[in-house]
C-alpha cells in the first residue's frame, strides 16, 4: 500500500473549515438601487461534506486589512509584535487582528478601559452607567473600535492589552441558495453588501465585504450549519408557501431547485418583496421561468417604493387571505418565513393569525391555538434574524 493512499482527506470542522474557491461574484442589483445585493457561487469541489435546502454555511471572513492598519498606526504599533490568539499559538499582532478578533464593534470591555485610560471621556464615563444602556446604544451606532482610538489619543495600549479587550472574529450565518442536486459541486447566497457613512467615515459589513471586494483572490473557508426546523416537507406532495423578501429568498431559490429536480408534486407559492420592480427584482428572471414551467405555482410581489403607499409582502398576503386560508387548512400546505426578523416577520406572522381568525370563523385565542399547533406541527417555520 503506497504512503500517499493512507493520508485522509482533511477532516473539516468548524475549526478547520473548508476553503471554497469564490468562482462567481455578481450584483443582482441594478444601477438606480439603494442597494448592493449580490449573487456568490463558490465551488466546493473535494468537500466530502453536504447541506440540505434550508441549512446555512458559515462563512469564516478574515477583517479589512485597511481598517488592521489604521488601528496598528492609531496605536503606534508596528505590527510585528507577537500576541495571544483566542486559541492556538501565538501570531502577530497584523495577522491576529486581520483572522482572530472582531474589531469593528467596540466590547464594553474596550470601552471601559478607554474611559479609564484616555486623560478626557466624560461622555463615555456617563453612558457606562448601568441605567444608561440605552443612551449608550443610541451613542454607539455607527461607532467603530477606530474612532474611540483616534478620538481618545490619551488611551494608550500595548497590542497584547489591546486584543485582549476584544471578542473572537466569528463567522457569519448565509442561508444556501442552491440545491445540490442543481448544483453538486456548489453553494450559492445571495448577500446585501452593507456599506454605509457615519462621523466621516465609510462602514463596511466584515463578511459581505470580504465576499464582494476580498475574496477573488483568497479562499472562502466555510462549514455547513444544519438548520433542521427550515427543512422542506419531508412528502414532495404537500404544498408550500414561502414567504421571503429581500435576501430572505435565499432558501426559497433553494427550495424550489430541489423541488424541480426530485420532481416533486406539491404546490410552492412563493411572496416576495423589496423596494423597485426595475432595479431589486433578485432572481426575478429565475422565478418567471419556474412559473412559466409551472413549478412556481404562484409568485405575489410586493415593491414597497413603486407607488406612494408602502406595500409590502404582508399586504399581499392580506389581499389572499382566503387562498392563503385554503392552502393551509384544506390542504395542510407548510408555512415558511425568511428574513427580517423585527419588523417583516413580526408583520407576517400578525396577519397570519388574523387569516385563521377571519376565514376559520376563530376567536383570537382559537386562531392563536391553530397558528401554536401549526408551529409545533412543524408546519409553520422560520428563519429569521
Amino acid at each position: 500500500m503506497h504512503a500517499e493512499a493512507s493520508v485522509a482527506a482533511p477532516p473539516y470542522s468548524r475549526a478547520n473549515p473548508f476553503p471554497a474557491k469564490l468562482l462567481v461574484n455578481r450584483r443582482l442589483s441594478g444601477p438606480e438601487s439603494a442597494k448592493d445585493t449580490r449573487h456568490f457561487e463558490l465551488d466546493l469541489t473535494g468537500w466530502g461534506l453536504s447541506f440540505e435546502v434550508g441549512d446555512s454555511l458559515a462563512v469564516y471572513a478574515t477583517n479589512d486589512p485597511q481598517l488592521v492598519e489604521e488601528i496598528i498606526h492609531a496605536l503606534g504599533a508596528t505590527g510585528k509584535e507577537e500576541v495571544p490568539r483566542p486559541k492556538g499559538l501565538p501570531t502577530t499582532f497584523r495577522e491576529a487582528l486581520l483572522r482572530d478578533y472582531s474589531i469593528t464593534q467596540p466590547t464594553p470591555k474596550f470601552l471601559k478601559a478607554i474611559a479609564q485610560r484616555a486623560s478626557a471621556a466624560p461622555t463615555l464615563h456617563y453612558l457606562l452607567a448601568p441605567d444608561r444602556k440605552q443612551d449608550l446604544q443610541t451613542y454607539l451606532w455607527g461607532m467603530e473600535v477606530i474612532d474611540f482610538l483616534t478620538e481618545h489619543p490619551s488611551a494608550r495600549f500595548t497590542p497584547q492589552e489591546f486584543v485582549g479587550l476584544l471578542t473572537k472574529l466569528q463567522p457569519r450565518l448565509y442561508s444556501v441558495a442552491s440545491s445540490l442536486k442543481a448544483y453538486p459541486e456548489q453553494v450559492h447566497f445571495i448577500v446585501d453588501v452593507v456599506r454605509y457613512e457615519s462621523n466621516g467615515r465609510l462602514r463596511k459589513g466584515v463578511c459581505s465585504s470580504f465576499l464582494a471586494e476580498r475574496a477573488d483572490d483568497a479562499p472562502v473557508p466555510v462549514f455547513p450549519s444544519i438548520a433542521k426546523h427550515f427543512h422542506l416537507p419531508e412528502d414532495p406532495d404537500i404544498p408550500i408557501i414561502m414567504i421571503g423578501p429581500g435576501t430572505g429568498v435565499a432558501p426559497f431559490r433553494a427550495y424550489l431547485q430541489e423541488r424541480k429536480a426530485t420532481k416533486a408534486k406539491g404546490k410552492n407559492w412563493l411572496f416576495f418583496g423589496s423596494q423597485h420592480q426595475r432595479c431589486d427584482f433578485a432572481y426575478g428572471e429565475e422565478f418567471e421561468a419556474f412559473k412559466e414551467e409551472g413549478l412556481l405555482t404562484r409568485l405575489d410581489c410586493a415593491w414597497s417604493r413603486d407607488q406612494a403607499e408602502k406595500i409590502y409582502v404582508q399586504h399581499r398576503m392580506k389581499e389572499n387571505a382566503a387562498e392563503i386560508w385554503k392552502w393551509i387548512d384544506a390542504e395542510g400546505a407548510h408555512f415558511f418565513v425568511c428574513g427580517d426578523a423585527k419588523r417583516m416577520a413580526k408583520d407576517v406572522d400578525a396577519i397570519l393569525r388574523k387569516i385563521v381568525q377571519e376565514h376559520g370563523g376563530k376567536s383570537v385565542d382559537q386562531a392563536n391555538e391553530y397558528v401554536e399547533k401549526l408551529k409545533s406541527d412543524k408546519r409553520y417555520k422560520r428563519d429569521v434574524y
